[in-house]
């Protein structure tokens, strides 16, 4: 009976730590997707045009800051550029 009972604990316990897991992995998906978005925008926009500078490249160096950083790396990408200073 009390192998059933820890059975029991055991599973609810790896289903919640599943959970939490899961979201974090929901939202860093989703952080990535977006900094990919606004990689792409600025470029398709032509907003770095606005201020003088050319457009941002889609070098490996690049995708991979925006897809592993999100918005955050996408926004270094970006103020790297303005600087004067691309990424890549």
């Amino acid at each position: 009976m009390s192998i059933d009972l820890a059975l029991i604990i055991a599973g609810i316990l790896i289903a919640v730590v599943l959970i939490f897991v899961i979201k974090d992995i929901v939202k860093i998906v989703i952080n990535s997707i977006l900094g990919l978005i606004i990689l792409v925008s600025v470029n398709y926009f032509d907003l770095m045009g606005y201020v003088g500078r050319p457009d941002i490249e889609y070098t490996p160096v690049n995708l991979i800051l925006c897809a592993l950083g999100g918005i955050p790396g996408t926004l270094i990408v970006i103020i790297m550029q303005l600087l004067g200073n691309p990424v890549g």
